[in-house]
């Protein structure tokens, strides 16, 4: 087993994964991600069970069945440890016949783990760009690629959203911004110049309304 970095709850999972902390508490019950520093309640997710649940996110958005996936990691994990979705080249197959499925791309041609040979059109899943959205502030730069200022670094605040390349939560200086404290105190305070308040404002109101939109 590798070794876990990060300390987050299922609702920072959600903030960074695209999804309410609901979500993640069930994809972990259902055996799609691991809480691998507690499975207690409640349970406690590391850096490497987020970069997991962007990539669950991004197979279910492709159309892949939870069944399906849940099978890929069971039979992916003895090969590639227990953050395969992070390691093995996967992806989904959509063919005429059936849902999309969850498929290893190997040398010779692309598999239906523990099926058959995949056939039909495969949408690859990047798994750089998925661990780099993730250190840039997660799911939400999907939507907002032009915020810059946000950093997502495990070994940094427990791996906490920050300024980047400071010791400064950024939701901590988004809900000050909103709250009225304007850009000549922050900077004074925290050092943050106005791009940095703008970007963490901006990602602050996306990761919220993950979880406004499960309610």
């Amino acid at each position: 087993m590798g070794k876990p970095h990060g300390w987050y709850l299922a609702g920072e999972v959600g903030q960074l994964a695209g999804v309410s902390g609901e979500k993640v508490g069930q994809w972990a019950r259902r055996g799609l991600i691991r809480s691998s520093l507690s499975t207690d309640v409640p349970r406690v997710y590391s850096f490497e069970d987020v970069a997991e649940s962007m990539v669950v996110h991004e197979l279910l958005d492709l159309g892949v069945p939870h069944a399906d996936i849940r099978a890929g990691i069971q039979a992916l994990r003895s090969k590639f440890g227990d953050w395969p979705l992070q390691s093995a080249p996967i992806a989904a197959a959509h063919t005429a016949s059936r849902k999309p499925t969850l498929v290893l791309d190997r040398p010779g041609g692309a598999w239906e783990i523990g099926r058959r040979r995949g056939q039909g059109v495969f949408a690859y899943v990047d798994l750089e760009a998925v661990r780099g959205v993730l250190r840039r502030g997660g799911w939400a730069i999907r939507q907002l690629p032009r915020v810059e200022s946000i950093e997502v670094d495990p070994e940094r605040l427990s791996g906490r959203p920050s300024i980047r390349d400071r010791r400064v939560p950024a939701a901590k200086i988004a809900r000050l911004s909103i709250a009225g404290r304007d850009v000549k105190t922050l900077h004074t305070e925290y050092g943050v110049t106005r791009r940095e308040v703008e970007d963490a404002v901006a990602w602050y109101r996306a990761i919220s309304a993950y979880q406004e939109e499960a309610a």
